[in-house]
Parts: C-alpha cells; sequence; structure tokens
C-alpha cells in the first residue's frame, strides 16, 4: 500500500542543560572509523486506545519534545557536530525533530499490513544512506483516524544497534517520569579502541541504493524446524541458536536460488559476515549500556551447497562467532582486525560474477527489548526497520509475540527475483511485506 506523509513542521530540539566544557571533546574509535557513514533506522508504531491520548497529539508531542531534551543530557555526544572523522564537538547543537501527517493510509492497522520497507522510509526524518549535520532524527507521524509511528535515525558513525536501543529505553523512561531509574551511558570505545590514521577500510562503499529490500515473516514453528531437522543426525552436537539456524537456511536457499548466476564460485567462495556484540566478550563484560560501535565481525567460509549445508553452515557460523573473543579484542584494540582484509574485499567486492567470493552479512536485534518501549500510553503494537543501505544484507527482529522473526533481507534486484521464486524459501515464509 503506498503511503502518503507530509511534513507538517521542523524544529531543533537541545539539551535541556549545557554539556559541561570538560565533556566537550569526545573522541571516536576505531571501530567508529570502520562504520559506514548511515543512519540506523526504526520506526516505532502505537494504536494510542487509551482516551487521554485519542486525538491528543499536541500533547503527545510536546511530551515527546521534553523528555529528548533531557536524555540529551545524558547522550550528549548526539546532539553535537562530527569533526574530521575524529571527535565530536559536543555544542549542543541539537537534534532535528519533525511532526508529520499521515495521508495515505488513514488507518494505523492498514498501514501495518505487510508494508514495503521502502515505504517506511517515509516514517523517518532522514534518507538512511547518508548523514546529514544531525547524528539523530526524531518524526511524529500522526495517522488521521487514530495511532503514531515514532520514526528514529541514529547516526551508524557514532552507535551501534545496541545502542540505538539502550537511548530509546533511557528515553521513554524519561518521558514516563522515571528519569531515576535510567542507567547513564558509559562512553568508553574510544579509550579501548584509539583511532589509527589509516584504518584501511571505507564500509561507505558498500552504501548503494540499487537494491530491493524485503521482509520476510518466519513464524516459530518454522524456526523450530530449521534448527532440528539439520541436527537429527548430529544429536552429540548442541542445537544452533535461532539466528544461527535461520541464518543458515536463508544462505542455503539463497546460494541454492542463485548458483547458476555464480556457477564459478570456487570452493571456500561464500563468505558469511557475523556482526558480534564485544560487551559481553570483553574481560571483564562492559556494561549493556556502553555506548558506540562496540562489535565486531565474525567470520563463516563455506562452499557451494550440498546435503549436510544446513548443518554445515549452522556449525560455521557458531564458529566464527566464538572467535569473537577477548584474544581477538586485543588484536583489534593493537590495531590488528583479523578480519580485516576479508572485509575489505567484502566491501569493494560483494558479489564477484564470474569472481571468487559471494557474501552475505547477518545482524541481528533479536531478544532486544523494543517492545518495551513505552512512553506512557502503551506498549508499541509494531516495531520496524526500514529499506536498508547495503546490498547482501540480512537483518533479523523478533515478531510483537509467538517467538517469530522478521527478516529483513537487501539484494540485488534480479537476485531477489530469484529468492522469492525458490519454493524451499517461500514455504518457509509465512508472511511477505511486498
Amino acid at each position: 500500500m503506498k503511503v502518503e506523509v507530509e511534513v507538517i513542521s521542523n524544529e531543533i530540539i537541545k539539551p535541556s542543560s549545557p554539556t559541561p566544557d570538560h565533556l566537550r571533546h569526545y573522541q571516536l574509535s576505531f571501530l567508529d572509523q570502520l562504520c559506514p557513514k548511515t543512519y540506523n533506522p526504526l520506526v516505532f508504531f502505537y494504536e494510542l486506545n487509551g482516551d487521554q491520548y485519542q486525538d491528543d497529539y499536541s500533547n503527545i508531542s510536546n511530551k515527546i519534545k521534553s523528555s529528548l531534551s533531557e536524555v540529551l543530557t545524558l547522550f550528549y555526544p548526539l546532539a553535537g557536530q562530527v569533526k574530521n572523522d575524529r571527535f565530536i564537538d559536543c555544542n549542543d547543537q541539537g537534534i532535528c525533530y519533525s511532526v508529520a501527517r499521515v495521508n495515505s493510509p488513514c488507518h494505523l492497522s492498514d498501514a501495518m499490513k505487510n508494508p514495503l520497507p521502502i515505504e517506511l522510509c517515509k516514517y523517518l526524518p532522514f534518507e538512511i544512506q547518508q548523514l546529514t549535520e544531525f547524528s539523530l532524527g526524531v518524526q511524529l507521524n500522526v495517522f488521521e483516524h487514530g495511532g503514531i509511528a515514532i520514526g528514529l535515525c541514529v547516526s551508524h558513525q557514532i552507535a551501534d544497534a545496541l545502542s540505538c536501543v539502550r537511548f530509546v529505553k533511557a528515553w521513554v523512561a524519561i518521558t514516563r517520569g522515571e528519569g531515576d531509574q535510567v542507567a547513564h551511558p558509559e562512553f568508553v570505545s574510544g579509550k579501548l579502541f584509539p583511532l589509527t590514521d589509516d584504518p584501511g577500510f571505507d564500509a561507505t562503499a558498500l552504501v548503494t541504493k540499487k537494491l530491493v529490500t524485503k521482509r520476510f515473516v518466519f513464524d516459530a514453528s518454522t524456526i523450530e524446524k530449521v534448527r532440528t531437522e539439520p541436527f537429527k543426525d548430529h544429536a552429540e552436537e548442541k542445537r544452533p541458536s535461532r539466528f544461527e539456524a535461520l541464518s543458515a537456511f536463508i544462505f542455503n536457499r539463497f546460494a541454492a536460488a542463485t548458483s547458476d548466476e555464480y556457477s564459478s564460485v570456487s570452493d571456500n567462495g561464500y563468505t558469511m559476515v557475523l556482526p558480534v556484540n564485544l560487551r559481553p566478550k570483553h574481560d571483564p563484560p562492559l556494561p549493556e549500556h556502553s555506548f558506540g560501535n562496540l562489535s565486531r565481525c565474525g567470520v563463516a567460509i563455506l562452499s557451494s551447497a550440498g546435503e549436510e549445508y544446513g548443518h554445515d553452515a549452522a556449525r560455521r557460523i557458531r564458529e566464527g562467532i566464538r572467535k569473537v573473543d577477548m584474544d581477538y579484542i586485543r588484536k583489534v584494540q593493537q590495531g590488528e582486525d583479523p578480519h580485516l582484509n576479508l572485509l575489505r574485499e567484502y566491501a569493494t567486492k560483494v558479489i564477484m560474477k564470474g569472481g571468487q567470493h559471494v557474501s552475505l552479512c547477518f545482524t541481528s536485534l533479536c531478544r532486544f527489548p523494543l517492545y518495551e518501549a513505552d512512553f506512557g500510553w502503551g506498549e508499541p503494537a509494531w516495531v520496524s526497520s526500514a529499506s536498508m543501505s547495503f546490498t547482501n544484507l540480512v537483518a533479523f527482529m523478533d515478531t510483537k509475540s509467538n517467538n517469530g522473526i522478521e527478516a529483513y533481507i537487501a539484494l540485488k534486484e534480479e537476485d531477489m527475483a530469484k529468492l522469492e521464486a525458490d519454493e524451499e524459501f517461500l514455504k518457509a515464509v509465512s508472511q511477505v511485506g511486498r
């Protein structure tokens, strides 16, 4: 369904109190240097069934603006300006806040029925492929017949997905009047992973508009099946996680569906890139509210699809993630990322027709408390991502109930058509957002 969104106001929200002089210089980290200059998008949909909020959108907007101003005193780098890709001048320039009217569809329930990810971008304050002068933007979208959607864009240059979630967690708590219970962010990444003069990798090379993103929903029974069947003859091995199993399944179906196009891929020609949260891997573990880009990529390398491929892919995914340990972290801290050469190749040759590699990147927001984002008017009816900026990327998010997973998959148009024509893939999908 085509979405029509009209922005009716824009303003700048500044922190409620000035950032102290000794905090004005925020050093970016080596891991920040490796991240693309794009936005992480999230959209939260709320039905607003309570009488106290129905049609009172000016009150809602005022609450959002007031709590944004307050939370920015804690997350002060988000209200600053990035300088020379090396540090943030925390000058309290503020963040962008927009209010928009949703003219079509006018009902929130219609907007949530199998939406195209590209249509979800209309609820966001910025285009996600390229950073503006603002590191954070918020857009309040008001539906004519009730309900709102809050679109959020956070610069990937300074924050990973967990940092975005922790920001939202603090923001909604402050909106509810529970600011005294908010865990203050810890800004340690610049000290743990010092800048380097030449990071040797530009993830922005992966950014492209020449792709299509679609959303596929896998229910709990399907996920249980792909966790169990490939391991039925391997009882001695631990069963894969939901992430490992579903990543292996999607990779397997992608490899099978595109095998004619990439028939010249040699052994060890398939690469899976697996972002890993470094906070629990660090010794001692870092708090979840540690802010910044604190993830690195595990890598799993496979040959072409075969009978054992579901099992083999899941096992290698697990091994790739396990290799991101404290020894790995120490090498990264010394500027010696073990997988940087592979990532360079991944950035410049995501797919090489007739070449050596076909790569897919799998990332996950599953188990993150996105559905706990209650500003005071109830939990979200749905939390979504949007169109993605990177070819050959798969991002997982939990469904609101029943332990399902939504997979946002970004591929070249011709590869997406082949995947959608794969019978085994389509049999596993319970819903397709077209």
